[in-house]
Formats: C-alpha cells, structure tokens, sequence
C-alpha cells in the first residue's frame, strides 16, 4: 500500500498544483516515507517543491520531548534554513505571522485513532486558521491503525479542550482526511482542504486490521506509542492519566498496562470476568509486576494487569479498550470504595476539571465508576447510543 506522502513524492502530476507556491509541513516523528526518510527532508529534495516553513505538533517535528505535556520550542532547522513553529509551547492555534509564511500547508500526521490525541486538535485548529487566512490544506492521509471500530462516549457540549476538539466518540474509526472533511463540514469552514489519499489501505485485513503489518515499520507518533498493541489498547488504557494507577510510563510496555502498590490486580481481574466477561473479549488479562523508572511510582514495585491484543486470542470485532478500562476502574472501586483513584492535577490546560472528566468529555464515565449500583448494562445503554449514531454521522466522510 501507498501513504499519501508516497504518492506525492512519486506521481509529479499529483503535486503540479504546488509549483510556484510556499509550502509548509505539518509533521512528526512518524512522518517518514516508505524508505523511512522524514517528510521534510523527503520534500526538500524535491526541486518542484519551495519548502517555506514546518510545524510541530506535541512532542515536536522530530521528537523532542519525551514525557507528556512538555512544551516544544520555535526554531529554525539547520538544515533546510526555515523556521519551525510549535504548536505545541506558547500557542496550540497557530498565529497570523505563521501563517503568513506560506501558501499551502501539508499535514502528514500519523494519528492513533483516538478522539483525546492532540494530533485530532491540532488538525482543527490549522484547518480554521486555513479558513481565515485563505489558505490551502493538503493532508497527506495516513492509516488509522486500530482500523474502523467505534468505542466510547460522544463528548459532550461545554466539554471541548485540547484532547476533545470534536463530538465524536472515543475510538472514532477514521483517518486523519477523512476527520477534516468532516471538520471542515460540521465547522462551516470556507477553506479549500484536499486530501492524498492512500491506496490499497484495508483496515478490515489481517493480521493489522488497520495497519500494514510486515509492511511498513512502526514509527512512535509520540514516545509512548511503541508499537501496534499499544495503540489498540490506548483508547482505553488513555484514561488511566486521569487516575492515580500507573498508566506503565516508565517502564517498557507503557499503555499496555496499568497498576498500583496498594491494588490486588488478581483480585481486579477476577471481578473484571464476575462483572462483564462480555467486556473482556479479544483479548487476554495478565497479573504482572513491573516497577518504573520514571512517572508514577517510580522505583516502587506494582501489582498490575498487562492487556495483550498480539496474539491469535486478538479478536479485532470485539475488543472493546475503553469498556475493559471501565470495568477495570468500577470492580477496583467495589473492592476498595475508599481508593484515591481519580487524579487531580492540571491536565493539557484544563486547571478546573477533573482529568477525567477531560479525557472522557464529560463526568459520565467517572458517575458510572463511582456509583455503586450503577452495572454494566447502563454505561451500554448510553455508549451504544452515542456509538450508533456516529457509526451513522461518519458514513459520508469516509474515504475507503
């Protein structure tokens, strides 16, 4: 299969538009070609191609930061002699005078194809500052890697921020050029978007279901996204930043696990199969013991549960993340009803709400976890609806 970078790079018919014209990049680490050069430097050698300007997003155009919520910096590259703007320090909407610096913007993002990536937000914003400045958007699409299934709650009015720009569910099913076309029509926008697309992309194919494994190498869009397994799971095991469990930064296999000192994970497995075994499909629950090195109890050694989706156990259909998270959080708090669990902190700019609450976009994931007689069957109730309906919304903007 082909990437929307690969094609432009290959066909010059499809980039005759951009002759004569200032272009600028929307990229990070994982923006690399079939060969694995970075886009930017892939572009630049280009000689039908005026490279103006690029632009980073979270954790930087090559990878600078490591941790979550960690400003990137402008800078000009040494190499190619333009200036780099973050989008992610002292402004996440990009400014007039970056605007001004080119003509046509390319967005080369790998996404993980969940509605709290920032990536979702920072395409948003540059599409409506595109609408304002009368400039031109060109995604270079790239394939969502957990494929097409929906999972999660809608978010709710009031609830938008920086890891909830859009009123879609968690696990939203789309790429990145089919998230702007629907963008630029739920947002009104007068902004002249078009989109690469990929060929011969088939997200219902095993064994990637979404990605092209054996195919093309996986890049970390974020340092914490090793790998494959680890975006599977990530719509679900994502919520843990908002509690006080160990999301397993620190240690190798982050995001596929979760943990504490003070939880029996046992235990926590054993109500996870009593309460919704239904919710526990595709898969397979591991206790483990892992300590890490950095973040939440660092050097402190955690009892936890490892969710392993590389297997032939994986069933793609239905694997459900966000609900087996869910269940995770509810049989800890009928164990111990007394846990600290939900964290408080400022979370990606949010200073008055709880983490997760952000996250979930809206409090009705933590009131069902926290509420004792709340089951299974009533976070379904109101998840199903929301699932149905955007299952329905997205059909127009689908692009494969």
């Amino acid at each position: 299969m082909k990437f929307g970078i690969d094609r432009l790079l290959e066909e010059p018919d499809l980039r005759s538009p951009l002759v004569g014209k200032r272009v600028a990049l929307l990229a990070h680490p994982a923006s690399v070609t079939a060969d694995l050069t970075h886009s930017l430097d892939a572009l630049a050698n280009l000689s039908d191609i005026t490279l103006s300007a690029a632009f980073g997003p979270q954790h930087g155009l090559r990878g600078d930061k490591q941790d979550n919520m960690m400003e990137s910096p402008d800078f000009i590259d040494t190499i190619h002699r333009i200036p780099v703007f973050s989008l992610y320090g002292e402004v996440r909407h990009p400014t007039d005078a970056m605007m001004d610096t080119f003509d046509v913007l390319l967005v080369d993002l790998q996404d993980l194809g969940c509605r709290i990536y920032t990536y979702v937000a920072t395409l948003r914003y540059v599409l409506e500052a595109a609408a304002k400045h009368n400039k031109t958007v060109w995604i270079l699409d790239r394939p969502n890697p957990i494929g097409r299934p929906i999972e999660g709650l809608t978010l709710r009015p009031d609830w938008e921020s920086f890891v909830g720009s859009a009123a879609i569910p968690m696990r939203h099913g789309m790429t990145m050029g089919e998230l702007a076309g629907w963008f630029v029509a739920t947002l009104k926008l007068d902004v002249d978007c078009q989109v690469i697309t990929m060929q011969r992309w088939q997200p219902e194919a095993a064994p990637g279901y979404g990605w092209s494994v054996g195919e093309r190498t996986w890049i970390n869009p974020s340092p914490n996204a090793p790998n494959l397994w680890m975006a599977r799971c990530f719509p679900g095991t994502v919520m843990l930043e908002g509690t006080t469990l160990s999301e397993g930064r620190g240690t190798t296999r982050p995001l596929e696990l979760f943990g504490a000192p003070d939880i029996d994970a046992p235990a926590i497995i054993k109500a996870m199969h009593y309460l919704a075994p239904q919710w526990l499909s595709g898969c397979r629950l591991r206790e483990c013991w892992f300590e890490p090195t950095f973040h939440k109890y660092a050097g402190q050694l955690c009892s936890g549960v490892q969710i392993h989706v590389e297997d032939t156990r994986y069933n793609h259909e239905t694997f459900r993340p966000w609900r087996l998270q869910a269940l995770a959080f509810k049989a800890l708090r009928l164990q111990q009803p007394d846990y600290l669990l939900w964290r408080d902190f400022p979370y990606e700019y949010e200073l008055d709400r709880l983490a997760i609450d952000v996250i979930n976009g809206s409090p009705l994931l933590r009131e069902w976890v926290d509420n004792a007689n709340a089951t299974p069957a009533d976070l379904d109730t109101i998840s199903l609806a929301d699932e149905r309906a955007w299952e329905e919304e997205r059909q127009d903007f689908l692009l494969y």
